[in-house]
């Protein structure tokens, strides 16, 4: 794990500018594609204000998404609308390159659904992503995986319907720790004094909480702002 402090907000767009740039260009040439999950929250305005700037072959991009509200596209809910309004018209990102989750159906249908998708974009059943961007609630969740929920122990579905999400909207689908695990680089970008005591519970306390049980194979990155990382030790940093 490493663990990258920066001064504010606009170091840690920048900052998640340049890792992404770095891994798709590697995921490019070694590979020929790159497949990223996206996440909502603040995730979202962090990378469409950042993305824009990669030196990177949109084109072979591969975008789907960590969690996804059952909602329709137009809704202020959807992660992938905000998506498509904001991040799509400031890049040369076609809206064919992300996979979405089928509308108007249960959150069950719908994550049966994007299971399919999922394994006809990867060619396998075994989605390996170059890189998931994570963010991490205010108590410590990330994707659509909550604490003290079942899901945390899902082990077979690659994608999960959760229809009890303690927060709104309740129908979502999300994916589970053993597509997030096996990701070759997962990023998690904090900002914010009201994160700062979560951080230091996961970070430095290691608490059982969702976001601590992101572990991947590959790399994974925390890039926090100052704020965020108040209640942290100086000399964690590592």
């Amino acid at each position: 794990m490493t663990i990258i402090k920066v001064a504010d907000e606009n170091e840690v767009i920048s900052k998640l500018a340049s890792y992404t740039e770095k891994i798709s260009n590697d995921a490019i040439s070694k590979r020929g594609k790159f497949f990223i999950g996206l996440s909502g929250g603040s995730v979202v305005k962090f990378l469409c204000e950042g993305l824009p700037t990669l030196n990177t072959d949109w084109s072979k991009w591969v975008l789907a998404f960590c969690d996804e509200r059952v909602v329709p596209e137009d809704s202020e809910d959807s992660t992938f609308g905000t998506y498509k309004r904001n991040l799509i018209p400031k890049t040369s990102l076609k809206e064919e390159q992300f996979i979405t989750i089928k509308q108007g159906v249960s959150a069950e249908e719908a994550a049966s659904d994007y299971t399919k998708k999922l394994t006809a974009a990867f060619g396998s059943p075994n989605f390996i992503f170059d890189l998931l961007l994570l963010g991490m609630g205010p108590d410590g969740h990330t994707c659509s995986l909550f604490p003290g929920h079942p899901l945390l122990n899902e082990t077979s579905l690659k994608v999960a319907p959760i229809t009890d999400s303690p927060k709104p909207p309740p129908e979502r689908v999300t994916l589970t720790y053993p597509v997030i695990n096996s990701a070759r680089n997962c990023i998690f970008a904090i900002t914010g004094a009201g994160k700062a005591d979560m951080v230091k519970r996961i970070l430095k306390d290691q608490e059982d909480l969702p976001s601590t049980r992101v572990k991947p194979e590959g790399s994974l990155y925390w890039i926090v702002d100052s704020a965020a990382a108040a209640h942290l030790l100086t000399n964690y940093w590592g």
